[in-house]
Protein backbone atom coordinates (compact mmCIF):
# COMPACT_ATOMS: atom_id res chain seq x y z
CA UNK A 1 0.00 0.00 0.00
CA UNK A 2 3.15 2.67 0.62
CA UNK A 3 4.43 1.95 -2.67
CA UNK A 4 1.00 2.51 -4.02
CA UNK A 5 0.37 5.79 -2.08
CA UNK A 6 4.18 7.16 -2.91
CA UNK A 7 3.56 6.80 -6.82
CA UNK A 8 -0.04 8.25 -6.90
CA UNK A 9 1.32 10.94 -4.21
CA UNK A 10 4.49 11.68 -6.71
CA UNK A 11 2.23 11.79 -10.17
CA UNK A 12 -0.37 13.75 -8.76
CA UNK A 13 2.14 16.13 -6.74
CA UNK A 14 4.59 16.76 -9.68
CA UNK A 15 1.67 17.29 -12.23
CA UNK A 16 0.26 20.11 -9.99
CA UNK A 17 3.65 21.41 -9.30
CA UNK A 18 4.13 21.68 -13.08
CA UNK A 19 1.11 23.57 -13.36
CA UNK A 20 1.81 26.15 -11.06
CA UNK A 21 5.13 26.35 -13.23
CA UNK A 22 3.46 27.40 -16.27
CA UNK A 23 1.29 29.65 -14.46
CA UNK A 24 4.55 31.29 -12.46
CA UNK A 25 7.37 30.91 -14.99
CA UNK A 26 6.24 29.88 -18.27
CA UNK A 27 7.62 26.74 -18.20
CA UNK A 28 6.74 23.33 -19.69
CA UNK A 29 4.18 25.38 -22.15
CA UNK A 30 2.52 27.56 -19.86
CA UNK A 31 1.87 31.09 -20.27
CA UNK A 32 3.48 32.91 -17.41
CA UNK A 33 2.17 35.02 -14.77
CA UNK A 34 1.18 38.12 -17.96
CA UNK A 35 -0.67 35.03 -20.15
CA UNK A 36 -2.19 33.44 -17.06
CA UNK A 37 -3.40 36.92 -15.65
CA UNK A 38 -4.95 38.10 -18.91
CA UNK A 39 -7.28 34.35 -19.18
CA UNK A 40 -8.07 35.30 -15.22
CA UNK A 41 -9.15 38.41 -16.50
CA UNK A 42 -10.88 37.55 -19.09
CA UNK A 43 -13.24 35.27 -16.39
CA UNK A 44 -13.76 37.65 -14.41
CA UNK A 45 -10.46 36.70 -12.09
CA UNK A 46 -8.95 40.24 -11.15
CA UNK A 47 -6.82 41.24 -10.72
CA UNK A 48 -4.79 38.72 -13.20
CA UNK A 49 -1.56 38.47 -12.83
CA UNK A 50 -1.17 39.13 -9.38
CA UNK A 51 -3.72 35.96 -9.09
CA UNK A 52 -2.40 33.79 -11.92
CA UNK A 53 0.97 34.36 -9.31
CA UNK A 54 -1.08 33.38 -6.69
CA UNK A 55 -2.76 30.50 -8.02
CA UNK A 56 0.40 29.44 -9.79
CA UNK A 57 2.03 29.41 -6.18
CA UNK A 58 -0.82 27.44 -4.59
CA UNK A 59 -0.59 24.65 -7.15
CA UNK A 60 3.66 24.69 -6.83
CA UNK A 61 3.28 24.57 -3.02
CA UNK A 62 0.07 22.26 -2.64
CA UNK A 63 1.92 19.80 -5.54
CA UNK A 64 5.56 19.81 -3.62
CA UNK A 65 3.93 18.70 -0.12
CA UNK A 66 1.76 16.62 -1.53
CA UNK A 67 4.29 14.87 -3.61
CA UNK A 68 6.67 15.10 -0.53
CA UNK A 69 3.77 13.44 1.95
CA UNK A 70 4.72 16.35 3.75
CA UNK A 71 1.63 18.13 5.54
CA UNK A 72 -0.10 16.12 3.22
CA UNK A 73 -3.47 17.10 4.36
CA UNK A 74 -2.99 20.86 3.38
CA UNK A 75 -0.94 20.06 0.53
CA UNK A 76 -4.22 18.14 -0.39
CA UNK A 77 -6.38 20.98 0.28
CA UNK A 78 -4.41 23.52 -1.59
CA UNK A 79 -4.96 20.89 -4.68
CA UNK A 80 -8.81 20.38 -3.64
CA UNK A 81 -9.32 24.00 -3.93
CA UNK A 82 -7.49 24.56 -7.01
CA UNK A 83 -9.61 21.83 -8.37
CA UNK A 84 -12.78 23.39 -7.12
CA UNK A 85 -12.37 26.90 -8.64
CA UNK A 86 -11.06 25.27 -12.12
CA UNK A 87 -14.36 23.57 -12.20
CA UNK A 88 -16.59 26.78 -10.99
CA UNK A 89 -14.79 29.15 -12.81
CA UNK A 90 -13.70 27.35 -16.36
CA UNK A 91 -14.89 23.82 -16.59
CA UNK A 92 -18.28 23.16 -14.63
CA UNK A 93 -20.60 24.75 -17.47
CA UNK A 94 -19.02 22.32 -19.91
CA UNK A 95 -20.23 19.26 -18.63
CA UNK A 96 -18.42 15.93 -17.22
CA UNK A 97 -16.14 15.12 -20.16
CA UNK A 98 -12.60 16.57 -20.53
CA UNK A 99 -13.12 15.64 -24.31
CA UNK A 100 -15.72 18.80 -23.89
CA UNK A 101 -12.90 21.26 -21.53
CA UNK A 102 -15.40 19.45 -19.35
CA UNK A 103 -14.71 19.06 -15.53
CA UNK A 104 -13.52 15.19 -15.10
CA UNK A 105 -9.71 15.68 -15.01
CA UNK A 106 -10.29 18.43 -12.36
CA UNK A 107 -12.81 15.87 -10.31
CA UNK A 108 -10.19 13.24 -10.58
CA UNK A 109 -7.34 15.00 -9.10
CA UNK A 110 -9.99 15.96 -6.34
CA UNK A 111 -11.04 13.05 -5.83
CA UNK A 112 -7.37 11.70 -5.35
CA UNK A 113 -6.14 14.46 -2.94
CA UNK A 114 -8.83 13.84 -0.97
CA UNK A 115 -8.56 10.27 -0.65
CA UNK A 116 -4.89 10.36 0.09
CA UNK A 117 -5.59 13.07 3.31
CA UNK A 118 -8.59 10.37 4.25
CA UNK A 119 -5.79 7.79 4.15
CA UNK A 120 -2.32 9.39 5.05
CA UNK A 121 0.33 9.60 2.92
CA UNK A 122 2.01 6.16 3.67
CA UNK A 123 4.96 5.06 4.67
CA UNK A 124 7.24 6.11 2.44
CA UNK A 125 6.71 10.09 3.38
CA UNK A 126 8.03 12.92 5.43
CA UNK A 127 5.08 12.62 7.42
CA UNK A 128 5.54 8.80 8.25
CA UNK A 129 9.32 9.99 9.41
CA UNK A 130 7.82 12.73 11.67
Amino acid sequence: MALGLLIIRLVIGLTMAAHGTQKLFGWFGGYGPKGTGGFFESIGIKPGVMMAVVAGLIELGGGLLFAAGLWTEVGAALIIITMIMAIIKVHGKNGYWVTSNGFEYNLTLLVIALGVALIGAGDYSIDALM
